[in-house]
């Protein structure tokens, strides 16, 4: 059957109208998270579809908030690259509008804060941690900043790396060997110890199944020797100063039966020994002349003792550990052994505490109320955590602009611009300093084009690694601003 022009373009006309006569029959439908859909209701089935208003709405974009999301891009001009020269070059205050930059909010007594933060990182050694969820995963955020604060006040290496890594790590190449597991504190999915051990990194590993002496009947001499090995070199992808490691601590605790160690480097050995057995937690250090090479740790037991992480160390200057704990809201750290974690926090004595957390809950708030709970129950574990250190100097990174679908259109999380607020209001009540990631980036429907320029990903929540080295430099920007300050 043929078909004329004519009646091809009516069929078109009609359906068309059919279409537009449509939009007079969608409705509002409510959601529980405040959102709102537009559709029909055919019996108890909803099909999304546009009421008539929003049909004819020509979507515009805000031309005068793209040129200022542009302008925080453009301000800070190229981040610095990897070499050790250009860790050390200084903001370039000639051509940065300061004005544009988001100030980092101090308590009320700033000035004695600031003080005691510039006296932290000048002195000889200074370990910082920064804790956070998956924005600071695989070192994001964290490698840059240590690449610019060693470069600024000298030190080097990555600090800290888990033996068993969840995720791609690029500041260093540790490999273990296959019978290693990983038990994480804020991992639901992972076997929870009673004993609640995990130390100051939040996790361990170990290389021989768990054993429950309470409750289980254990012969052990029908228990094998059990060996391990860890292996770590120089990344040659990573920061210049990342590599320069010549201290190496290997943190162990809750060691129970006899345990040998033995170090190679580059198939030398040049030290043998054995591991303390009482329980408690102990760091083992290896001290080298030059950065290694190629260097293994062999370990022989019949039960492994719990496994916190090693640090890669200089043996001056800053020291930054890099503790990401994808899925977590940063309200783990109160549920974990009190003793344990002050006996860790003893020996490396952190002199600053980085928490970037907030990401992770912002999908499941659904009134003030619950913003409010939140704030409150992550200060409890603030505190705590600051507690178990020597008067650290702390500093909070609020959550980034994260963008969700309302009635087909991407837009803030209704109630994250709440959040930051009261995170910030929180921190500063606490004596904690605030870094609002949210309005450094733009504030609210920011996320948007950050993904549109390839700065953030396509899930709207993440940065990319360009993206990622800018907002690192925003925050260093911020931070030597006031260390600079008379």
């Amino acid at each position: 059957m043929k078909y004329s022009p004519l009646k091809i373009c009516l069929y078109i006309c009609a359906t068309l109208l059919v279409m537009y006569a449509l939009t007079f029959r969608s409705k509002y439908r409510y959601l529980e998270n405040g959102k709102v859909e537009e559709g029909i209701y055919i019996n108890k089935w909803f099909f999304k579809y546009p009421k008539t208003a929003t049909f004819f709405a020509e979507k515009k974009q805000d031309f005068n908030q793209i040129k200022a999301l542009d302008s925080i891009v453009e301000n800070v001009g190229r981040p610095v690259g990897e070499d050790e020269f250009q860790a050390q070059i200084k903001p370039d205050f000639l051509h940065i509008d300061t004005s544009k930059i988001q100030r980092i909010y101090y308590p009320k007594d700033g000035k004695d804060f600031l003080n005691k933060l510039k006296a932290n990182l000048q002195s000889p050694k200074c370990r910082i941690i920064h804790y956070g969820d998956s924005q600071i995963e695989g070192d994001r955020m964290s490698g840059y900043i240590r690449n610019r604060l060693q470069g600024y006040h000298g030190g080097s290496g990555p600090g800290f790396i888990p033996i068993v890594q969840a995720y791609q790590q690029i500041s260093a190449n540790v490999t273990p060997s296959a019978n290693w597991k990983r038990y994480a504190a804020f991992d639901p999915t992972h076997k929870r110890f009673s004993h609640k051990k995990y130390g100051a990194y939040t996790s361990i590993s170990r290389f021989t199944k768990v054993y429950d002496f309470e409750n289980d009947s254990i012969n052990l001499e029908n228990i094998e020797t059990t060996k391990a090995t860890i292996d770590i070199g120089v990344s040659q992808r990573s920061y210049a100063l990342l590599r320069n490691v010549t201290s190496i601590g290997l943190h162990y605790g809750n060691a129970l039966l006899p345990i040998s160690i033995q170090v190679y480097n580059d198939g030398e050995l040049i030290k043998s020994d054995s591991l303390i057995v009482d329980g408690n937690y102990h760091t083992y250090s290896i001290n080298l002349s030059v950065a290694p090479s190629n260097l293994r740790i062999e370990l022989e037991s019949k039960i492994s003792p719990d496994f916190y992480g090693l640090t890669l160390d200089g043996s001056k200057g800053i020291s930054m550990d890099n503790v990401a704990m994808r899925g977590a809201s940063g309200t783990v750290f109160a549920a974990m052994d009190s003793e344990n974690f002050a006996q860790m926090y003893q020996q490396l004595q952190p002199k600053v505490l980085i928490f970037q957390f907030g990401g992770n809950t912002v999908p499941y708030l659904k009134d003030s109320s619950s913003v409010r709970n939140y704030a409150a129950n992550l200060q409890n574990h603030l505190n705590w955590t600051r507690s178990k250190t020597n008067n650290a100097s702390v500093i909070f990174i609020g959550p980034s602009d994260m963008t969700t679908t309302d009635n087909g259109e991407l837009v803030t999380y209704k109630l994250l611009p709440y959040l930051n607020k009261v995170l910030k209001d929180t921190c500063l009540e606490n004596g904690i300093a605030y870094w609002s990631l949210f309005d450094a980036m733009g504030g609210k429907n920011s996320m948007k084009h950050w993904v549109d320029q390839k700065l953030a990903t396509s899930d709207y929540t993440h940065f990319s690694p360009s993206g990622t080295k800018v907002v690192s430099e925003l925050f260093f920007v911020a931070l030597y601003m006031d260390l600079i300050r008379k």
